[in-house]
């Protein structure tokens, strides 16, 4: 069994977690992902953000910073929700994976 398709929930957490906190982009998300362990291609990564955005997860704009366009990720209102829930459900996993009592 490949692991990575265990991470692939927490990799989408991550990313709307981010997008809850502020504006975000393709390759700062990447960078951050790396910093906790995930290393993803941008055919990885890019089809992720298209999927939370095709589902209502995450919104996008295009921002231009110079000759360069930065497609620019937000969350949204299900978005938020999403999280929240998933949050909760985060939180009794670690929980229980750690034996820790609530």
């Amino acid at each position: 069994m490949d692991d990575r398709t265990l991470y692939s929930g927490l990799i989408r957490l991550h990313i709307l977690h981010h997008g809850a906190e502020g504006p975000v982009y393709g390759t700062w998300i990447a960078e951050e992902l790396a910093r906790h362990g995930y290393r993803l291609s941008a055919g990885t990564l890019y089809p992720i953000l298209h999927e939370l955005e095709r589902k209502g997860y995450l919104r996008s704009h295009d921002e231009r910073n110079g000759k360069a366009v930065r497609r620019i990720y937000r969350v949204t209102p299900l978005g938020r929700n999403a999280l929240r829930t998933a949050r909760k459900r985060v939180q009794e996993l670690f929980g229980e994976m750690f034996g820790i009592e609530r």
